[in-house]
């Protein structure tokens, strides 16, 4: 019988070392964790971090968490945590392609998502106006509370613990929906050093795309679903004309479910072609031998789609906010989530207590810009359901409490 070879984090860590380009992220290369941990034996610093996520409330709670459409208006529609699925496959596969760490890309990935509130967009700009004089509400800056403060699984240290690299990822990770966050709220002075000097990886700037590329097409692919916009609507962009002609075949008719795939799939083939060209193009343009030789000569964006793609996937995006996110339907579901968030804060803002005993310590004075942090974050953990459940419990006199 032959031996069972094991892989060790040393040998996976060698591997790194011959297998990822120079300037990619080695597992051996962290700065650590803010609470000093024991190395794990069969994996590295970065595929715990993405466990650490993957088995945290704050990322179960990503199924009920709408995307666009309102989770119970159709079990077809993404979800924020399917969407933060399809980021992390679209991720990983770049990220293979470019010789980067896959396993950072995907702890990145999987976090990025974990401080939205109910109802997608809508509930974090309901909420942001409700913060307005507390500092605003930003859900990359949550996303870092999450994983450093409110989740609790372990005895020494509240958070998850993750590495630097994976907190940079989630605090500056930058889209078109997204704002980068700020490191004011990390009381350790060297940590948070740590944090301000940490080079954004290139890893975290792969998520970065395959989020704007995810949103990009399965908001497509739910428009058609949903009826908000048909394949006609989108005739104006160039980049939906190419892929409409790429799945060309006798018979494949517009309405078909069959179309709306193809078209879809030949819509992230073409980014994702033109990523990896132009991204190749800038990294192949000077001999970089290391992350932050990299970032020194070529600034930071590296990972970035080519010229002519980035005006062309703007022309789309700018049909997808006409048509879709300001449909009638999606703007009534909006405004109802802004008002039941609304609601809910007030009820809240006007007698915490009725907040439960592990939210709101009766016996401690709030200052308002602390009584509106505490209600704004045991807003923004529920999902829709929990949301809408609350808004019964608290409204419907007849339903109890």
């Amino acid at each position: 019988m032959k031996d069972f070879f094991m892989r060790t984090r040393q040998d996976i860590e060698k591997l790194e070392n011959k297998v990822l380009a120079p300037y990619a992220m080695r597992a051996s290369d962290s700065w650590g964790r803010q609470h000093p941990e024991p190395e794990a034996g069969n994996r590295t610093c970065f595929q715990r971090d993405r466990d650490r996520v993957i088995h945290s409330e704050a990322f179960r709670k990503l199924e009920y968490k709408t995307q666009v459409f309102i989770v119970f208006e159709n079990d077809y529609y993404r979800t924020r945590l399917t969407h933060t699925l399809e980021v992390a496959q679209l991720a990983r596969s770049i990220g293979r392609s470019l010789s980067l760490n896959e396993d950072l890309i995907e702890a990145v990935a999987l976090a990025h998502d974990l401080g939205h509130p109910p109802f997608g967009h809508a509930g974090e700009d309901a909420l942001d106006i409700r913060m307005k004089d507390a500092g605003g509400f930003n859900h990359n800056q949550r996303s870092f509370d999450v994983v450093t403060h409110l989740e609790k699984h372990y005895p020494d240290f509240s958070g998850l613990n993750l590495t630097v690299e994976v907190l940079v990822g989630i605090l500056k990770h930058e889209t078109l929906y997204d704002k980068i966050g700020e490191t004011a709220v990390v009381e350790d002075r060297a940590f948070a050093k740590k944090l301000r000097e940490r080079a954004c990886s290139l890893e975290a700037q792969v998520v970065d795309k395959a989020d704007s590329l995810a949103y990009l097409n399965h908001d497509i692919d739910d428009g058609l679903t949903s009826g908000c916009i048909t394949a006609d609507d989108l005739k104006d962009s160039a980049l939906w004309c190419r892929a409409v002609e790429r799945i060309k075949r006798p018979g494949l008719s517009a309405t078909e479910p069959m179309f709306k795939y193809q078209v879809v799939r030949a819509l992230i083939d073409m980014q994702v072609r033109d990523l990896l060209e132009a991204t190749s193009a800038r990294l192949g343009d000077q001999d970089f031998t290391s992350l932050e030789d990299l970032v020194k000569k070529a600034g930071k964006k590296v990972v970035d789609f080519s010229d002519k793609m980035i005006a062309e996937r703007k022309l789309l995006q700018d049909i997808l906010f006409e048509k879709v996110y300001h449909h009638w339907r999606v703007e009534r579901m909006t405004s109802k989530a802004r008002r039941i968030l609304n609601e809910l804060f007030d009820v809240y803002m006007d007698n915490p207590k009725q907040l439960p005993y592990d939210v709101y310590d009766r016996a401690r004075k709030y200052s308002r810009k602390e009584l509106l942090a505490v209600v704004c974050y045991y807003i923004a953990a529920m999902t829709d359901r929990a949301a809408m459940d609350e808004y019964k419990r608290l409204f419907e006199p007849y339903k109890k409490v």
